[in-house]
């Protein structure tokens, strides 16, 4: 399916939502999408509510990682909170699902992951972005990359 003014508005959504993150070095953000363009959820980076970030937590990396959820990840927790279904929805993400988010969205029943064009991915990462790309394939789930302008 070529991509539409509307893939390139919740990419464009995203973006901004990413900014959200408190630590810039990982700046994704997440917005899923119904049949009929409604918007069901959103997420970004970033502790879950109730999680205490203070600064004590956030110099101790063994602390830190386990209690940072992804966006993927805050966006499908959001739409169980307020009981919103996510399947047969499509998520625009910044930046290509890890496998733990990419077994997420499979899980919440997401027919197609959406992330911009272009995205150049460091060596460190390949094997994960192969690993969930693999899965996705496997899972029946639909990816596909939108051009966007690097300012968005």
């Amino acid at each position: 399916m070529p991509s539409s003014k509307w893939d390139v508005r919740f990419l464009e959504l995203a973006l901004h939502i990413a900014r959200w993150s408190k630590d810039p070095s990982t700046q994704v953000g997440c917005v899923v999408v119904g049949p009929d363009r409604e918007i069901r959820s959103t997420g970004f980076n970033g502790f879950p509510r109730g999680i205490d970030d203070s600064l004590d937590r956030l110099t101790d990396r063994e602390q830190k990682y386990p209690l940072i959820c992804h966006a993927e990840e805050n966006a499908i927790m959001h739409a169980a909170r307020i009981g919103i279904s996510l399947k047969g929805c499509r998520a625009y993400v910044t930046w290509p699902p890890c496998t733990r988010c990419a077994r997420s969205l499979i899980q919440a029943g997401v027919d197609e992951v959406i992330y911009p064009a272009g995205l150049e991915i460091p060596e460190r990462w390949m094997g994960d972005f192969e690993m969930s790309t693999g899965m996705f394939g496997e899972a029946g789930v639909a990816i596909r990359q939108v051009p966007v302008s690097p300012s968005s």
